[in-house]
């Protein structure tokens, strides 16, 4: 699983999510969108609406797959809730966590770093920025034994940056799906540029 705000969905997630499903073999990789963050303010987009981009930007890719299920439970989102609901519910079913990371360096502050690792096995994917080594010392002291690296291109792209650019009305559309673009023009995005030909 791979969670997070979307907020909005950029091709860097489509990226990550795809290679995560290569590399790793998976049949599956479930885009979690985190409805209430406990670490922080809600998301520039409501929940539902993240749901949908998501749910556009990956509509051409069949192993990967929006999940509500944050959307659904009351109250804040803590991934290892949001694992325990998958494992109870699929006991025969392996599963990874997707982090970047920033994600991994944070992990130790997380809800429950231990029970999440054990229901999951840790996918990271690392940042040139980022030293290996301190993430390879991050991962034994969070989840030795338990994390796999995953190697994909470098994408200068973050949902942050995607809202900057859509509140100065300068285009999105190289930084996002054409699909998910639309979708933010379609549903009347403020200050959103006309999409481009």
């Amino acid at each position: 699983m791979f969670g997070g705000m979307f907020d909005p969905p950029h091709v860097g997630h489509v990226i990550l999510a795809n290679e995560a499903a290569w590399q790793l073999g998976l049949d599956e990789v479930r885009l979690v969108v985190t409805a209430r963050p406990s670490h922080r303010h809600g998301g520039w987009l409501p929940p539902e609406r993240r749901l949908r981009l998501v749910a556009a930007a990956i509509a051409p890719y069949p192993v990967l797959v929006a999940s509500r299920a944050e959307i659904d439970r009351p109250g804040p989102s803590f991934m290892v809730d949001t694992l325990t609901g998958f494992v109870t519910d699929e006991p025969q079913s392996e599963f990874w966590l997707i982090l970047g990371a920033d994600q991994l360096r944070a992990f130790s502050r997380w809800r429950d770093p231990v029970g999440i690792v054990a229901l999951a096995r840790l996918a990271v994917a690392p940042r040139n920025d980022v030293d290996r080594a301190d993430l390879q010392q991050a991962a034994d002291a969070v989840a030795p034994g338990r994390t796999d690296w995953l190697t994909m291109p470098a994408v200068g792209v973050s949902s942050t940056r995607i809202r900057e650019q859509i509140a100065a009305g300068r285009p999105v559309r190289h930084l996002v799906t054409p699909s998910v673009d639309d979708l933010l023009f379609a549903e009347g995005l403020p200050n959103a540029p006309d999409p481009l030909p």
